[in-house]
């Protein structure tokens, strides 16, 4: 882990096999990498043990990156600058406390120069990775402080495979140390120190700098995958120092040995960390890409899009025809709403043809192979026919499930789907639902797991009965068999915090809260905001996101509606009622930047909350009852 760490004097460097050095520490059974003492010792500024001042320009760096075998100057220039005689005038000078000449200026940015030179392109490329890395700062919000003070837990970055870092997360866990920048330093430059991870929350870590023990005074919140955070073992090989906090200096004598002690056999990032972060950030869709998405003022059909901008993989798509570019639509690059051109005809699915009869200048179809595949279904038995009843997710109304029928089947799996009691006369609101999608259910799915199902509007006989209405409408249930009933290892709990979309406003992603789990189906809920803007998603959904993910990627995070902002939509949607609109929006929540605005209503529906949270990460017991 250290070869190559020659940041000590040869005189010194020995110093490090002490016995409190040498101690034996038990190796740890790890996919990250294992932090070993091979003899060589860490540096800090004492101006004895691994650092060295320049005696021509006086600058202060890492002694072994130091010019000569006496190590002491920065460079070639200074060397051959002190050995003029023209030029002592100049270091006299310095020493004295006076102001240098115009002469000496230009010889103290030589060194300078020749230190950076070699250095430029690496820093070249982390800026180019911080681009993607910028932060999105919210007024008045913070991960961390949010997470400290009500002791809330986050969903680990390994529940989301389409999430940077999600497949190739590894173990970083509590007790990994990392290299970061020493902030309680009165140093003029940018120096580092070891921190060990104390907690995570999704992509963001609670660090402790070493040597603090138990003291939590300086703790301090931070992305993990940010560009200033840096596996052990990186200063010493980019000619960084590391340098102690100045509130714990005066704790020991010999820091050297106290690292060493303290790392050896610990766990660290991998040295490829932040290359693996910046290649799980680069995405395929590219902007001028058309592809074929959801008309959100009609359902039943598609429309083509043009790819406006891709951030974090979430792509804002403006419909073709719009001229000033405002009728757009925002979704993932893995959302089932989006599909390559030819897509509806090939399935026999409802098209919009645009007016436009050619492509735009520099306008081109993305590649079918970009787009997420659908499992491959037998419809040549058993299968789906028109008619038939299930129980589906209501694209208009996220927060409930709903009795519905099939429509229309088409092609590759796909069905039309529409929601009784509720369904426009042409079919302009039902909804395209792969036979395979995780939004819709058997008959029975909503008693069995104790949610509430919503049931047609203006049907009477209630409480709702499926034996009953089946046999007014003298129509079947699909089979059970035919629904998906895969349920993956998902790892979300019930209280745990991430970031998620707004679908009904999909171009905003909120603070929000798993509040149940039925097998694979999440119900989550916006922090602030009233129980009706929950929605019901799938845990592999592409519009869940780790904490920390707005900041990592440059998206606008949507922070907790406040009081008065709650008090003021709760009024609204009880003073007002509407039907809901075909528009594939619903109640919006407003964001940091409308709290002042009025909302727009959607229809009210009564979700109760059902009595039992379940749990549940494997297949078995799908459709049976499971008691609470």
């Amino acid at each position: 882990m250290f070869d190559g760490y020659d940041s000590c004097s040869e005189d010194t460097s020995s110093s490090s096999s002490s016995d409190e050095s040498e101690e034996e520490v038990a190796p740890l059974p790890s996919s990250l990498p294992i932090i070993k003492n091979n003899g060589q010792v860490y540096t800090y500024p004492d101006g004895k043990s691994g650092m060295a001042t320049c005696e021509m320009c006086g600058m202060v760096g890492v002694r072994d990156a130091f010019y000569s075998k006496t190590k002491r100057f920065c460079s070639v220039s200074c060397s051959r600058s002190y050995s003029s005689n023209s030029k002592k005038a100049s270091i006299l000078a310095r020493l004295q406390g006076k102001p240098p000449t115009k002469k000496a200026k230009v010889l103290q940015k030589q060194p300078l120069v020749a230190k950076l030179a070699a250095y430029a392109q690496y820093q070249a490329t982390l800026q180019n990775q911080a681009k993607t890395k910028a932060a999105v700062p919210v007024e008045g919000f913070n991960w961390g402080n949010y997470i400290n003070s009500n002791s809330f837990t986050a969903a680990p970055v390994t529940c989301f495979k389409h999430a940077p870092m999600g497949t190739c997360w590894g173990d970083i866990a509590e007790g990994v140390r990392v290299e970061v920048p020493n902030t309680d330093c009165s140093l003029p430059t940018k120096v580092f120190w070891i921190a060990g991870i104390v907690k995570l929350a999704g992509y963001n870590a609670l660090l402790r700098y070493e040597g603090f023990e138990n003291d939590s005074s300086l703790d301090f919140w931070c992305n993990i995958c940010g560009s200033d955070i840096h596996p052990v073992g990186w200063c010493a090989t980019s000619g960084k120092p590391l340098v102690p906090p100045r509130t714990i200096q005066h704790k020991y004598t010999n820091w050297k040995a106290f690292l060493v002690k303290r790392l050896t056999g610990a766990k660290t990032l991998p040295p490829d960390f932040s290359q693996k972060v910046s290649e799980s950030m680069q995405y395929p869709f590219k902007t001028c890409m058309r592809v074929e998405v959801v008309d959100k003022t009609h359902l039943c059909r598609t429309r083509v899009a043009v790819v406006e901008s891709v951030i974090g993989g979430r792509l804002r798509l403006v419909y073709e025809e719009s001229e000033d570019k405002t009728d757009d639509f925002w979704c993932h690059m893995y959302s089932p709403l989006i599909h390559h051109i030819g897509w509806s005809r090939s399935i026999g699915h409802r098209f919009k043809r645009s007016d436009i009869t050619k492509k735009q200048d520099g306008h081109f179809d993305a590649p079918p192979h970009l787009f997420m595949k659908v499992k491959e279904v037998d419809a040549a038995g058993e299968w789906f026919k028109e008619g038939m009843k299930l129980e589906a997710i209501d694209p208009l109304n996220l927060s409930a499930i709903c009795v519905a029928t099939v429509r229309k089947v088409l092609a590759d799996g796909y069905l039309m789907i529409g929601i009784d009691g509720s369904e426009a006369a042409d079919g302009s609101d039902w909804f395209c639902y792969h036979a395979t999608s995780p939004s819709i259910f058997p008959v029975g799915f909503c008693e069995i797991n104790m949610i509430e199902l919503t049931p047609p509007r203006g049907y009477a006989k209630l409480p709702f009965k499926w034996f009953d209405y089946l046999r007014e409408t003298d129509s079947i249930a699909a089979p059970v068999k035919l629904f998906n009933k895969e349920v993956p290892n998902h790892g979300f709990h019930v209280g745990m915090k991430l970031e998620a979309v707004d679908l009904m406003e999909p171009r905003l992603v909120c603070v929000a809260t798993v509040t149940r789990i039925i097998h694979r189906l999440l119900r989550i809920h916006f922090d602030g905001w009233e129980d009706e803007y929950d929605q019901w998603v799938d845990c592999e959904s592409p519009d869940l996101y780790p904490v920390g993910w707005c900041q990592l990627t440059g998206y606008q995070l949507q922070p907790p509606a406040p009081q008065s902002s709650r008090d003021s939509q709760s009024s609204s949607s009880k003073q007002k009622k509407k039907a809901k609109s075909q528009q594939y929006k619903g109640q919006k929540k407003m964001t940091s930047l409308q709290l002042k605005e009025e909302l727009l209503d959607g229809e009210e529906y009564s979700f109760l909350q059902g009595t039992s949270d379940q749990e549940s990460n494997g297949s078995a017991s799908y459709y049976i009852k499971q008691e609470p």
